[in-house]
């Protein structure tokens, strides 16, 4: 009797080790891209794999409407202000006076060694064979291109957004994509925050950070 408690008792502690380990490992991905872009037009891409706390997926060729980069204290700061200039030129203040959808996401991507920040839009389809000009803001052509991603949610800060990037990061140690990333970007690769959801929207909010690299 006694022994077949100890069993129990031991059945019991590894499930719940087994169970705890589960908990602390981070969430693997679903494969879906965000479900804001059910609601705006977004970039496309394949997914290549989704892993453990990381996804790497493979974009298509897209245009962008960016920015100068931004003199700014913080990220934050220099995404709001960004997000208004950007914002104006799709509805309507650019040299052809066209007016664009939203889409999604909104990126902004830190220059590194400075604290100047460069905000984009993706163009929509429609506009990418001629996008509308404007005097203070630029066209980036992407080519194709892989990038790792990780998803997180809330409002994303420059502390909160520097230590996703360094778990995204530590994700990748345990996959065959570390050798690619740190040979393409370093081992601190810098990084862009994409932003899935307008400013006023504050729940269900999904960013992702994403760091390019070439295989």
């Amino acid at each position: 009797m006694e022994t077949g408690l100890n069993i129990l008792k031991l059945s019991l502690y590894l499930s719940l080790a087994v169970i705890g380990s589960y908990a602390q490992a981070p969430a693997p991905f679903n494969g879906f891209r965000p479900g804001t872009c059910d609601h705006y037009e977004c970039p496309t891409y394949k997914l290549v794999e989704a892993g453990y706390g990381f996804e790497i997926r493979m974009y298509d060729a897209a245009l962008w409407i960016s920015t100068s980069p931004i003199p700014a204290p913080s990220m934050t700061q220099a995404t709001k202000t960004g997000f208004r200039r950007l914002f104006s030129y799709i509805q309507g203040d650019n040299k052809s006076k066209v007016k664009m959808n939203m889409t999604a996401p909104v990126i902004t991507q830190a220059t590194p060694g400075k604290s100047v920040y460069t905000i984009s839009f993706y163009l929509p389809k429609k506009n990418q064979q001629n996008p509308p000009q404007a005097d203070d803001l630029h066209v980036q052509s992407w080519k194709p291109t892989y990038v790792a991603v990780r998803q997180i949610g809330g409002y994303v800060s420059d502390d909160v957004a520097k230590k996703e990037a360094a778990a995204l990061m530590e994700s990748l140690r345990s996959s065959d994509w570390i050798l690619p990333v740190e040979k393409s970007k370093g081992k601190s690769p810098a990084y862009i925050v994409a932003d899935y959801n307008p400013p006023s929207q504050t729940t269900a909010r999904v960013n992702e950070i994403m760091v390019p690299f070439n295989m």
